[in-house]
């Protein structure tokens, strides 16, 4: 073999270990490239899909007795973890998922098909389920939001005393007030009897009497409405009550006279005594008689 070829041999072998060399270089630097870019991405899956509440819902709410509560959860990223309400005064858990976990069928969670919202429902709720609830999600460590529900026992008023005694030809004012609860109370109907009081409008162009009845319903800080009959007749007499929509009902008795009535009619008379203030001042009087008869007696003796 001359020296041509040994020459040409080494040459070769050089090249193809210079080659290889070049290719594991290669191979080295795209595996790290590759390893580096899959942790990064794994370092934004770890941290970027971790679950949050949104924290611009409304946690402290207020319903009366008997109208539906909604506690509103909602929970982004969620990803493979769960969404449970737990009522914080005794830790019952009364959902975990969709599952409801009370025997309690007033109680429900809400959540649309692919939604964020994790709704708790409360049917007919009581003054007695007012008190903190708490939605939480598995997460370790554990994350929860509280809620403060708030249950009240709306009731209607009628201002003045329980039976009103008006005359003939006069006017009757009721005023029928409700200021409990929340501002989602409806509105207040007003039935004479079993029969609903109903008030239509008189338009500019319509040419018609004056009516005797008028009502007004409005909210100001509560609920106020007010029903005024003019020109009452005798027929007007009865029971007149006032009926929120979402609250208990108040009544009172109107009697239409045509004289008047002792101490007993609507525009009131600060200046008349009652039976009771009447009896007092008569014990007293004779008291003082008779103490003085016992002195004079007393003092003719000596």
């Amino acid at each position: 073999m001359g020296l041509r070829a040994i020459h040409y041999r080494t040459m070769n072998i050089i090249s193809y270990r210079i080659k290889v060399g070049v290719a594991v270089i290669v191979i080295m630097v795209l595996g790290f490239f590759n390893e580096s870019q899959g942790t990064a991405h794994y370092g934004e899956d770890s941290v970027g899909s971790f679950p949050y509440f949104e924290y611009n819902v409304p946690r402290n709410v207020t319903t009366v007795v008997g109208q539906t509560a909604f506690l509103h959860c909602r929970v982004e990223q969620l990803g493979d973890k769960a969404v449970s309400w737990i009522r914080k005064r005794d830790l019952h858990i009364l959902t975990a998922g969709i599952l409801t976990y009370t025997s309690d069928q007033r109680f429900q969670v809400i959540r649309p098909e692919k939604s964020e919202n994790w709704t708790l429902q409360i049917k007919f709720p009581q003054e007695r389920d007012a008190g903190i609830y708490e939605c939480q999600v598995n997460t370790e460590p554990k994350m929860s939001l509280a809620f403060q529900l708030n249950v009240v026992e709306a009731k209607a008023h009628i201002l003045g005393p329980a039976d009103l005694y008006v005359k003939t030809g006069s006017s009757l004012s009721l005023t029928c007030i409700l200021s409990q609860g929340p501002h989602d109370l409806g509105t207040i109907f007003w039935y004479k009897g079993s029969n609903l009081i109903e008030y239509k409008e008189v338009e500019e162009n319509e040419v018609a009497e004056e009516p005797r009845l008028h009502l007004k319903t409005e909210w100001t800080e509560q609920l106020t409405s007010r029903l005024r009959i003019d020109k009452l007749m005798p027929g007007d007499s009865g029971n007149y009550s006032c009926v929120p929509t979402m609250a208990e009902a108040a009544s009172v008795n109107v009697h239409v006279i045509n004289g008047e009535h002792p101490a007993a009619m609507q525009h009131g008379n600060a200046n008349t005594a009652s039976p009771c203030a009447l009896s007092v001042n008569l014990l007293i009087s004779l008291y003082c008689t008779l103490a003085t008869i016992y002195t004079n007696t007393i003092d003719g003796l000596r």
